[in-house]
């Protein structure tokens, strides 16, 4: 079997393609890539489909070593990549001799990338998706030390690149936002903090939402709410105030008020910690 040998997994490496919807009325969510577009980009410089499972790297990198000579595409954070001890591009094929070690450095700007594999990392799929759901427990887990991931077979070459274009990777977050199904549930000055403060983005964040501090948005209504649906980009508003915007494992359901939608949580997948979020309306 060809494989891909995990030498040192990293922080958070998962297996990520571009996740299983549809099946949110069973309560499973999307999740895949936080950055599907990246995860494009990087199978078609190997020459898989864009649906090819890949792995999501975050911050501190990880190295591996394919079991056969195949092709690599880093797309994402500005990291170091090297194969052996020859340096490599990231948004670019590179070529790994079989038994060379491909080494992806710790994030130096933003916080993740995706590496996409000549045929694709052929883990077996759940629900129609070989995605980590790091919230439900299903897809594979996330990579260890060690483990052995099998590969599998190309069936195109890798593109012709010759010119690397760098990700944008903003040190401030705008985002649009759209009133959510609670925004009812705040004050008017809670709604005027969401849209006229700046947030940071804390520490305790992860795949299945981004957690910021700033300014507390208080209820006007102070009951209990039943669970109800939540989608990708609801801002809940926790019992402190401080707000969360759900990423690609997000849960189906949740009990907080969700004051605000936002349309576009890509950017969030590059937001260390630290990082300035605002938010402004649709008609900004």
């Amino acid at each position: 079997m060809i494989e891909l040998e995990v030498l040192t997994a990293g922080a958070l490496t998962t297996v990520q393609d571009l996740g299983r919807p549809g099946w949110a009325h069973l309560g499973v969510p999307r999740s895949g890539a936080l950055d599907p577009e990246a995860l494009r980009l990087a199978n078609r410089l190997v020459g898989n489909p864009e649906a090819a499972a890949g792995l999501e790297i975050t911050m501190t990198g990880c190295a591996l070593r394919p079991t056969r000579a195949t092709t690599v595409a880093v797309v994402g954070a500005e990291v170091e990549v090297r194969v052996g001890e020859r340096p490599g591009d990231t948004g670019r094929p590179l070529a790994v001799p079989a038994g060379a070690v491909l080494r992806i450095g710790p994030a130096r700007r933003g916080l993740r990338c995706w590496l996409a594999v000549a045929g694709g990392i052929a883990v077996d799929p759940v629900l129609g998706s070989r995605a980590t759901d790091t919230l439900a427990g299903l897809g594979p887990a996330p990579l260890r030390d060690g483990d052995r991931l099998p590969l599998g077979l190309p069936i195109s070459p890798p593109a012709p690149v010759d010119l690397t274009l760098p990700v944008p990777l903003p040190t401030e977050l705008h985002l649009t936002a759209r009133p959510g199904p609670r925004h009812d549930w705040f004050d008017p000055v809670a709604l005027d903090r969401l849209y006229g403060s700046a947030y940071t983005v804390s520490p305790v964040s992860n795949r299945v939402g981004v957690r910021l501090t700033g300014a507390p948005l208080i209820r006007a209504v102070s009951g209990e709410l039943p669970s109800e649906g939540i989608v990708l980009g609801a801002v809940q508003v926790p019992a402190d105030g401080q707000p969360l915007i759900f990423l690609a494992d997000h849960p189906t359901t949740g009990g907080y008020p969700v004051i605000a939608v936002v349309d576009e949580v890509t950017p969030l997948a590059q937001a260390r910690p630290g990082t300035t979020v605002r938010f402004h309306g649709p008609q900004r």
